[in-house]
């Protein structure tokens, strides 16, 4: 049997969990234009490089567009992603916004700027994607990212919900995707390393300290290590939903219980 490098397992676990997510959510169809909206983190390049592999393994019948939005940061390397695309043969669009000097002035002080900054940059893509006839749109979020925003809803917003894989926007216009959902962030981190991307680090929200989210990454952290594979027992928690066992009236007809079901005296 041939002996596999830690290189190709690496990307065969990434590959089989982009599957499995398109297997069980039927992510992209035949003819499907996806938006794949890059950062210039480590996860948009792990995701670029993910759907390129469905659109061969899919033989090219889907089309894939790369978009990035330049807010407008201070500094911001604006030649490295052309630069990288162009390299890579893949369609792209540069969008330019200055959501920067929004971001800055609204936020008070002391507050994360995380919340502004993301509903800007989705209004912005979703427009930019129903210009382009774009039939999906596809972001970066992994393994970790969907439990840390599901212990936030629990502990600091008060309900159950996390980053589902498939969803329509609330507008209806738009189906988003989440390609990367049952991959672990490690194995991204080891893969950017690898594939020596050319990371652009985020210096608005991404470089503020005492987040919750930061708090949550940690407490999971401290869990794994104690309790090795809770990640992956809570992933599988969030596909086995019991509605009749929460409080949630709208999921569930708990006024239609009014009568006891009495079994026979000869039982």
């Amino acid at each position: 049997m041939p002996v596999h490098s830690p290189s190709e397992q690496l990307l065969k676990r990434l590959r089989k969990s982009v599957w499995e997510a398109q297997e069980k959510f039927e992510l992209i169809v035949p003819g499907d234009k996806v938006m794949v909206c890059l950062s210039g983190g480590k996860d948009s390049y792990a995701m670029l490089d993910m759907m390129l592999h469905l659109q061969r393994v899919m033989d090219n019948s889907i089309e894939i567009v790369a978009v990035n939005l330049d807010q407008k940061q201070p500094g911001f390397p604006e030649h490295i992603l052309p630069e990288y695309l162009k390299s890579k043969n893949v369609p792209f669009r540069i969008l330019e916004r200055d959501t920067y000097s929004v971001v800055t002035e609204k936020t008070p002080e002391g507050k994360t700027m995380c919340s502004l900054c993301s509903r800007l940059r989705r209004g912005i893509l979703y427009d930019a994607a129903s210009e382009m006839g774009c039939t999906k749109i596809a972001l970066g979020h992994h393994r970790e990212d969907i439990l840390e925003t599901f212990f936030l809803n629990l502990f600091f917003a008060g309900k159950l919900e996390a980053m589902p894989a498939k969803f329509r926007t609330d507008d209806g216009r738009h189906v988003v995707i989440r390609p990367l959902a049952f991959c672990k962030e490690e194995d991204i981190i080891a893969y950017a390393e690898e594939q020596n991307f050319p990371i652009i680090p985020c210096n608005l929200c991404g470089s503020q300290e005492n987040m919750q989210r930061k708090v949550v990454k940690k407490m999971m952290a401290e869990w794994e290590e104690k309790y090795p594979n809770r990640k992956e027992i809570m992933m599988t928690a969030l596909s086995n939903v019991h509605s009749s066992h929460l409080f949630d009236t709208r999921n569930f007809d708990f006024s239609a219980l009014t009568e006891m079901v009495r079994m026979p005296d000869s039982l």
